[in-house]
């Protein structure tokens, strides 16, 4: 019988363990996308979640391990699902993708997931603009997390503008990057400026119009 009880009890151990940290990350997720790295303690964390902060500190050298781990939890999600939707694109079109359908793959299936995830995945939203804004230290973590899938981007961006400057590629997804994080960040100011008529939390006005107006920079751009 004790051999039969002590995996049980690891195993809830386990899934404990599991579920505070989720609450954990959930919390940190929160406050660092509203006040940022440097507006966040780990007591605050602590102190949302309902637990002594010494509990942090044992799992997180310090805030920005914890900042970090917050961060990478969505952001291999984020890019896995990325990857396989530009790998299915560029299956689908037989190597002949279009500026505007690798567009789609790339940001349409990222604002899917914030539309369908809700808040906390927004919140995620917020922190990833966060971090694509930050010279010190964010250029790096975004390095980490998505070169990969930006670069599988730039490659169909590549076969679908053959005649393009490998430079001219490049400043557009530099511009593409800039759109989206911004329109991730949700500031509210489009909504001011527009007198109401749009929101920045409407993401699916976003995806509606994104692609299509990103493609026809690049064409015409890459069209001198």
């Amino acid at each position: 019988m004790t051999e039969t009880a002590k995996p049980v009890r690891r195993s809830r151990k386990a899934e404990q363990r599991a579920e505070t940290m989720e609450l954990i990350y959930d919390a940190a997720e929160e406050l660092f996308s509203q006040h940022g790295l440097y507006g966040v303690t780990l007591k605050d964390v602590a102190k949302q979640v309902g637990v002594h902060h010494t509990l942090l500190n044992y799992y997180f050298d310090d805030k920005k391990a914890l900042f970090d781990a917050v961060f990478a939890r969505r952001a291999v999600v984020t890019a896995g699902r990325r990857m396989d939707a530009l790998d299915a694109y560029e299956k689908s079109v037989d190597g002949k993708p279009t500026v505007e359908g690798a567009l789609r793959a790339f940001l349409d299936t990222d604002l899917d997931t914030y539309i369908q995830g809700g808040e906390r995945w927004k919140n995620y939203a917020k922190l990833a603009a966060q971090v694509a804004n930050t010279p010190a230290w964010g250029a790096d973590l975004m390095d980490e997390h998505f070169d990969p899938v930006v670069l599988k981007l730039i490659g169909l961006l590549k076969q679908a503008l053959p005649g393009c400057a490998d430079a001219d590629i490049f400043w557009g997804y530099h511009f593409v990057t800039g759109a989206l994080t911004l329109t991730l960040a949700r500031t509210g100011r489009i909504d001011k400026l527009s007198g109401g008529i749009c929101h920045s939390d409407d993401f699916e006005a976003v995806k509606d119009r994104m692609a299509s107006f990103l493609a026809a920079g690049f064409l015409q751009i890459c069209a001198k």
